[in-house]
């Protein structure tokens, strides 16, 4: 063979080889983690990340007739339900719509009863609006209008009980003629309720008479206290650890969080952050349920029942599998945050999930007229001030085992901003304070 022609083979090799190396060099995508403001992300799962409408959702129902009310806890189906129809031209209706109590509350409505005003902005996550923008209102009562049913479109308000405020939209009566069929028509399995007037506004529907209801005993399960620092702290590898008194604290150079080991709950501040912000609600309301949704902190069925705009506060509360409120003296059964400009201020929540019921037991408690009765009677009260009665349960620990849970079935009531509990004895003789 010529040296000539061995010189071209190489050359040749070498000018592929090149190209073979250019072209790796173009592909090659190294495995980098991902950076987000300066945080090394690493995926914390606590619990579950969880959809608006199973955060934002009513905690009554009241189907008013003629002359009678029912009410009930199940929600689920008639929101699933809702979340098929199509609402459109929302308007203000407040000065159209006449007394407030008698739009809300009166014959042929149907009312899903909000623990809290919530913005309606964020609910379009939960139903389907046709234009895109709508007007800007809070409410805490949706009411469906099955006087409409004859009309050419039925009607559903957005009630704010606090400022008397309705607006109103409109759907296809096709949808009201199969909520009739599948909901109203079967309204009377319910339990019968009665209206109480609390002061010149607000009317409250109790049940006629005594509720069955079912007490649990949990084994709870303790949460992992170094998730928790990796969710709450920008940088964990910079957290300091130590031990004080019967918990742990945890520090960095701008925040610190103290998990109570016997309490079972945890505080984390950060100070540094600029707490004179006012945010939007929608805005406060949609980062409060991102916060947790990051580290998957949805550890129990909590749902958003109450926010304060003034102070940047936003509270979940822990609700029982058939759908009642659950209250603790300590705040074991709530997820509390406070909110700066850019970051969260205060975060308070229990660092314990409650897991499958070991025991059921079916306990009675008093009719909503016993427990007007009782509150009546009590020395100073005024109606005026009472914001609300719920059934719902305390949530304590097992006097004969300090490791289980109870969540025992009692009467609560928000007065005066707030809530106080009824125990059972006596028709609710004795009055705990809640924080």
């Amino acid at each position: 063979m010529k040296f000539e022609t061995i010189k071209s083979i190489l050359l040749t090799v070498l000018v592929l080889l090149s190209f073979g190396l250019t072209w790796v060099l173009w592909t090659y995508q190294p495995q980098l983690d991902p950076l987000v403001s300066g945080k090394l992300v690493e995926e914390v799962e606590m619990g579950d990340k969880k959809e608006i409408p199973s955060i934002i959702k009513p905690d009554r129902i009241l189907y008013h007739e003629k002359d009678q009310h029912y009410g009930t806890t199940e929600v689920d189906k008639v929101m699933k339900e809702m979340s098929d129809w199509v609402f459109f031209d929302v308007e203000n209706f407040t000065e159209q719509s006449g007394n407030f109590k008698q739009a809300v509350h009166g014959p042929g409505k149907v009312e899903l009863v909000f623990p809290h005003e919530v913005p309606i902005e964020l609910f379009r996550n939960v139903l389907e609006f046709e234009e895109k923008r709508i007007p800007s209102f809070q409410f805490d009562r949706i009411v469906i209008d099955m006087t409409s049913l004859k009309r050419d479109r039925g009607r559903v308000y957005f009630a704010n009980v606090t400022n008397q405020q309705i607006y109103v939209s409109y759907i296809s009566t096709s949808f009201l003629k199969q909520f009739n069929e599948e909901f109203v028509k079967n309204a009377d399995q319910y339990s019968s309720y009665f209206a109480y007037n609390a002061g010149a506004k607000r009317r409250i529907f109790l049940p006629e008479h005594e509720i069955e209801m079912m007490q649990y005993k949990y084994l709870p399960m303790n949460l992992n206290s170094e998730n928790f620092k990796k969710a709450l702290f920008k940088d964990p590898n910079l957290v300091l650890k130590s031990f004080v008194g019967n918990g742990e604290e945890f520090t960095d150079d701008s925040s610190k969080m103290n998990i109570y080991t016997n309490d079972n709950y945890l505080v984390f501040v950060n100070p540094s952050e600029d707490n004179g912000y006012i945010s939007g609600a929608a805005n406060l309301l949609k980062r409060s349920i991102d916060f947790i949704n990051q580290h998957s902190g949805w550890t129990d069925p909590y749902r958003f029942v109450n926010m304060d705009e003034n102070s940047q506060e936003v509270t979940f509360r822990m609700y029982s599998m058939d759908g009642y409120p659950v209250f603790n003296s300590k705040g074991l059964s709530e997820i509390f945050q406070a909110w700066g400009r850019n970051e969260i201020t205060r975060f308070k929540r229990p660092t314990l999930s409650m897991e499958l019921p070991l025991e059921f037991t079916k306990v009675i408690r008093p009719s909503g007229r016993d427990v007007i009765e009782y509150l009546e009677s009590k020395e100073h009260f005024k109606p005026e001030m009472l914001e609300n009665l719920v059934l719902g349960y305390r949530m304590e620990r097992d006097p004969q085992s300090q490791r289980l849970i109870i969540l025992e079935p009692a009467w609560f009531y928000l007065y005066n901003n707030s809530w106080e509990e009824i125990s059972t004895d006596e028709l609710g003789g004795i009055k705990r304070g809640l924080e």
